[in-house]
């Protein structure tokens, strides 16, 4: 522990040095970068530090895409939609998928990308991460020298959304060595100087392939706690970072001749389930009709933006609807069915006070949530009593204690519905755990699973969405918004990208 916080220190006198004119060597017994007058070099700053190059081990790939280094066959635009990248085209035949490279792709030594290293590098990444285990049991073929096959054994219609997974890069296994320290991809930037556990510097790819990076480079400074990239951006140190608090956003907001700041819900959602074992339809509508996520997204000082599904409304699939809260309303359906305003303001029948059980657990500010939603339940006459929980998956979402549980998950993992919807809404799902059962629902959902149509999919996704909402299976209550803060003249670093894997890239350009 003593030796990780001495290199934290020692990083942050390094930067502190480096970027105020001092031609030094960092802590890591690397040359400064700094920001020569001749060079566009771009300082950022990660909470994350790398320790492998290796894009196909674990979540390492988000951050070599985030470097512009790495690049995957398909990536997601800043409307959630799947676009070709590395890959020229894809094309289905049940199980056997057709996929062609473009021309003239290279790595950044120089060597044609060829359809043997894309399928070498896909089951290399199937080997070690288990997130993609299925592809190193595809069957592959080798049709010309731009052109392979995926046989994925039965029906996979997110097939080119697994491929755009940034674990799923593609690299030069022949010339990368393990990947530990020394990565040769085919992104916009190369690797010029990396030690695990510290500061990146990538260098412009010169051979890149889809064009010249406007930038010289960029430098990726490991700046665990928030506080130190607000003060590092504030002097001057650092150009463009994102993860942005709240409490740092208001400062920047104040300061728009300096900064610009970019503020989009991103793919992590806020939700609860309703337990249709413990309340009837009209206490589950109430409670509905009475949190309200507008209010809430206020309370969170930005760190949110309310929803009304659990994918993004710019997205194919998040076109549903929700009734707006209206605390009469919901009184008015609780005394419909039968339950009276005490003199305490509760409601209750048969002499019993309408108590329920929110759990919950403190991650991702589900405790602030919780107290909320305690408040504003309040107001309509409903005690909510709070359980907090270290393990949610170990307590009441595998007992089902609970008649509001709260969770927080990536519901867009890859530009598709059906990962959240078979995870929250097919019978027997993990999160399915308050009772939700439509026939209708499980028919739709085992049609997502095969269709590969993404107008038809989309239909089906809002469909069975709807549904669980229309039924008050489920309360969506907000995204977390991914928020990019960048000194004036910066611009092109996906800050409107709602995914967080994206930064970096051939566009990315600074005055």
């Amino acid at each position: 522990m003593m030796k990780k916080t001495m290199a934290v220190i020692m990083a942050a006198v390094f930067l502190a040095a480096s970027l105020t004119g001092c031609n030094t060597s960092n802590s890591f017994g690397t040359a400064s970068t700094g920001q020569a007058p001749d060079k566009k070099i771009l300082r950022v700053s990660e909470s994350f530090a790398l320790q492998t190059l290796n894009p196909h081990l674990d979540y390492q790939g988000w951050y070599t895409s985030i470097y512009g280094v790495t690049e995957t066959l398909f990536y997601m635009n800043d409307q959630s939609t799947l676009t070709p990248l590395l890959a020229e085209s894809a094309k289905a035949d049940g199980t056997l998928w057709t996929i062609k490279l473009k021309e003239h792709i290279s790595f950044s030594n120089g060597d044609p990308v060829t359809p043997d290293m894309v399928i070498r590098n896909l089951k290399a990444a199937g080997e070690i991460n288990t997130r993609f285990a299925d592809f190193k049991d595809y069957t592959y073929g080798v049709m010309d020298q731009k052109t392979f096959t995926i046989d994925t054994k039965k029906v996979y219609p997110m097939l080119l959304n697994d491929l755009a997974s940034p674990e799923l890069a593609i690299a030069d296994l022949d010339h990368s060595g393990d990947m530990k320290t020394g990565l040769v991809a085919t992104g916009p930037f190369v690797v010029s100087s990396f030690e695990p556990g510290g500061t990146i510097e990538v260098a412009r790819n010169e051979q890149y392939w889809n064009g010249r990076a406007k930038l010289d480079g960029a430098v990726f400074y490991y700046m665990p706690e928030a506080g130190t990239s607000m003060m590092a951006m504030q002097n001057g140190e650092l150009d463009a970072y994102t993860s942005v608090t709240s409490d740092a956003a208001e400062q920047y907001r104040k300061e728009p001749d300096k900064y610009k700041l970019t503020t989009i819900p991103a793919t992590r959602l806020q939700f609860y389930i309703l337990n249709e074992n413990r309340q009837n339809e009209a206490v589950r509508k109430a409670i509905n009709l009475t949190v309200d996520a507008k209010a809430i997204e206020g309370y969170l000082n930005g760190t949110v933006s309310e929803t009304v599904g659990p994918f993004s409304p710019t997205a194919p699939y998040g076109k549903v609807t929700k009734a707006k809260p209206d605390v009469t309303a919901a009184k008015a359906l609780l005394e419909e069915d039968g339950y009276t305003l005490n003199s305490d303001g509760y409601y209750e029948k048969d002499g019993k006070v309408l108590s329920i059980k929110l759990a919950y657990y403190a991650a991702r500010s589900l405790d602030t949530l919780a107290a909320l939603m305690q408040e504003q339940l309040k107001e309509a006459g409903i005690m909510a009593v709070l359980t907090c929980e270290e393990d949610p998956d170990g307590t009441y979402i595998a007992t089902g204690d609970f008649d509001i549980g709260l969770f927080c998950m990536i519901a867009d993992k890859a530009g598709d519905p059906y990962y959240f919807i078979s995870c929250t809404l097919k019978d027997g799902a993990p999160y399915n755990c308050g009772g939700f059962q439509n026939e209708q629902v499980q028919s739709e959902i085992l049609k997502l699973e095969t269709e590969a149509d993404t107008k038809e999919r989309a239909r089906l996704a809002d469909q069975i969405i709807q549904t669980a909402i229309d039924e008050n299976a489920f309360g969506y209550v907000a995204l977390f918004n991914k928020i990019t803060v960048t000194r004036n003249g910066v611009r092109e670093v996906a800050e409107n990208n709602p995914f967080d894997f994206y930064f970096l890239n051939a566009d990315t350009d600074m005055d």
